[in-house]
């Protein structure tokens, strides 16, 4: 099993008090593979339903933000693979 990757970038190199901070991660796990199930109903008189599909991610990744400064970070957003939360200097 591969250990999952992180990458994180803030969006300046310094900020002065009150400056909006955004924090982008970009992050992977090689061990998470996405799941497609499909169904098909079908009665007693052999009458079958048009074939439904679910995809789940089986054991998705969770980012914690944790700021040592006492900071609450904001989630912008994430589509699985990239995040951006943001909070205040």
């Amino acid at each position: 099993m591969a250990a999952p990757t992180a990458i994180a970038a803030l969006s300046a190199p310094d900020y002065s008090p009150g400056d909006q901070m955004l924090l982008t991660v970009t992050y992977s796990d090689t061990d998470t593979k996405p799941l497609t199930v499909t169904i098909v109903v079908t009665d007693a008189q052999g009458n079958s339903s048009a074939p439904v599909k679910v995809t789940a991610v089986i054991d998705p990744l969770t980012l914690t933000v944790n700021d040592d400064s006492g900071r609450t970070w904001t989630r912008v957003s994430d589509n699985g693979s990239v995040a951006v939360y943001r909070a205040v200097a």
